[in-house]
């Protein structure tokens, strides 16, 4: 054999794992692009118009404001942070899935596709919001609480991401619990978004009080409790169902009401007496708790009766 013959021969083995890096860089980018999208899908159906705000420049009927593929507004807070967040956890929720040999490769290249999709975003609707505002401080300060918000929500799509799409079961159900509230939210907004805020059903408030509470109590089944470090995510997902609920309402009270826009002490104030009410008997977060526990429990021990037979019969 030629010495060109051995060179071409080892030479065509090594392009491939290259060529397959390359491919599964490429899937990567466009799990974390369709993924991004879908997050942001249902504002987009609704046909994205900006909000009406407070601080508008020029009166203009709501059909009539300009395009934004955000809704920012102060009164959407909970709902800019559904829309982003669940696209990077979506893209993570995939990549577990796939479970490819490249797996940080692969994140990596998610996570950059769903940046592009958010940054894209938000760039477009604050270009947007900017050029319809009044001149001033109080727009100023209303313009750059919200830009802080949603780089707040960029990145805790980020970690959500990273969490559910890492190897370890622990991070994962720790990311699924973090999710189970916004996740929530995101399916109510595509049911006001399909019918209309008018004609949802009833039955809606209700359902979605629960859902979060089936979520994580999923998602404690699926983790278990062996090895024993597993514990830590049962505990942090008991006290997500306690604590995000109640930071949820006070964020979204405090941006919502106008008599204290631009008193930050006494929004601050507003805010502590709000979620402090929440972690309380008020909150009424303990039946969603015991909910996830029940269903955590039962499907840790239904988990166990399987593997025990399973080892019984192959035994």
């Amino acid at each position: 054999m030629s010495h060109s013959e051995q060179t071409a021969q080892h030479s065509v083995p090594s392009g491939k794992p290259s060529n397959t890096a390359a491919r599964d860089a490429l899937w990567g980018w466009l799990i974390g692009l369709l993924a991004g999208v879908l997050g942001l899908a249902p504002w987009w159906i609704t046909g994205a118009t900006l909000p009406l705000q407070n601080l508008w420049a020029t009166q203009v009927m709501p059909d009539l404001m300009p395009t934004a593929l955000l809704p920012l507004s102060q009164y959407e807070a909970t709902t800019i942070l559904a829309l982003l967040t669940v696209g990077g956890a979506v893209a993570g929720l995939t990549v577990r899935i796939w479970s490819p040999a490249r797996r940080r490769l692969v994140t990596w290249c998610a996570l950059s596709g769903v940046l592009v999709v958010h940054v894209a975003a938000t760039i477009q609707s604050f270009v947007v919001l900017r050029e319809g505002l009044l001149p001033g401080s109080l727009p100023g300060l209303y313009f750059g609480g919200l830009l802080a918000g949603v780089i707040g929500c960029l990145l805790a799509a980020l970690v959500a991401l990273l969490l559910i799409a890492s190897s370890s079961t622990v991070k994962a159900t720790i990311g699924f619990g973090l999710m189970a509230i916004p996740v929530t939210s995101w399916a109510v907004v595509w049911v006001v978004s399909a019918v209309g805020f008018l004609s949802v059903p009833t039955a809606v408030p209700t359902v979605a009080r629960w859902v979060p509470a089936v979520l994580v109590g999923c998602a404690l089944a699926w983790c278990g409790l062996r090895p024993a470090r597993r514990a830590v995510a049962w505990v942090l997902n008991i006290l997500f169902l306690w604590l995000l609920p109640a930071l949820f309402t006070a964020v979204q009270s405090v941006l919502g009401t106008r008599v204290l826009a631009g008193d930050i002490p006494a929004m601050l104030s507003m805010g502590r007496d709000v979620f402090g009410r929440g972690l309380g008997p008020d909150g009424a977060a303990l039946p969603t708790i015991l909910l996830a526990l029940v269903i955590g429990l039962t499907g840790v021990g239904a988990r166990f009766v399987i593997a025990r037979r399973n080892s019984l019969a192959s035994g």
